[in-house]
């Protein structure tokens, strides 16, 4: 594993670690090059409740590239809808160790647009 990658996993372990001992379910995204993912979690982190990612009938339309902002905006919509639609309101966000910007920030903007609290 390279060491980029290792420093992001350290990241997620810490935050991961604060989550658990807030006993909230965990919204937590994962993105590759292509794609962007968003699962929720239950407080212990045994089950998912709730997914979404641009893979998902749908959510993009033919020739749309699923590594981008936009493609994140849906997916944040997605799962927001989702975890509403369970009775889910209030999660903590897991950003998996990756820095808050671009993808991983429009996601969790339009999950809060979209009713989602954290």
């Amino acid at each position: 594993m390279n060491e980029k990658n290792q420093n992001r996993l350290r990241r997620a372990r810490r935050s991961r670690a604060k989550i658990l001992r807030l006993g909230a379910p965990r919204l937590t995204i994962f993105r590759t090059a292509q794609h962007t993912y968003a699962q929720i979690f239950s407080a212990d982190g045994a089950t998912v409740l709730a997914s979404s990612s641009t893979l998902q009938d749908g959510v993009l339309a033919q020739g749309q590239h699923g590594g981008n902002v936009e493609a994140a905006k849906r997916v944040g919509a997605l799962i927001a809808k989702a975890a509403l639609d369970k009775g889910i309101t209030h999660v903590a966000f897991d950003r998996a160790g990756f820095i808050y910007h671009g993808r991983v920030k429009a996601l969790a903007d339009s999950a809060r647009e979209a009713g989602l609290q954290f």
